[in-house]
């Protein structure tokens, strides 16, 4: 099973991917209520350099509304992550598969609620 939704974006800059992330993002419903700069976080905390490096924690609300709902626990494995990073030749986008990560969780009203997730988050990576 795959675990998360990939696309990789060529000869594109890190900035810019993540203006058209988040408009995908929010066109499909989603917020962004985290977002951590991995490789500024690297270099804090570590002196180490990497490549550009981003996790925004994405949420539809109306969806997870829905998910704690069903399961109250949910809510720790909420927001879905999406992670920008920098590669060769341009950005790779790439976001959990919810149906994967709430396979801990044996209800089968959440796993109908995490395909719904799953479907909208693979058209907004589409749509960047």
């Amino acid at each position: 099973m795959t675990y998360t939704i990939n696309r990789m974006i060529a000869d594109a800059g890190i900035d810019d991917i993540d203006a058209r992330t988040r408009k995908a993002l929010a066109d499909h419903g989603f917020g962004v209520l985290t977002e951590i700069d991995v490789k500024a976080t690297m270099k804090k905390k570590l002196d180490v350099e990497m490549p550009a490096y981003r996790i925004l924690g994405a949420c539809n609300p109306k969806m997870a509304h829905q998910a704690i709902g069903i399961e109250p626990r949910v809510g720790a494995m909420l927001p879905c992550n999406v992670i920008l990073r920098e590669v060769d030749g341009g950005v790779e986008v790439s976001a959990i598969d919810p149906v994967a990560s709430m396979q801990a969780i044996e209800n089968a009203e959440l796993t109908a609620v995490a395909g719904e997730v799953r479907a909208l988050l693979a058209k907004a990576v589409e749509a960047i």
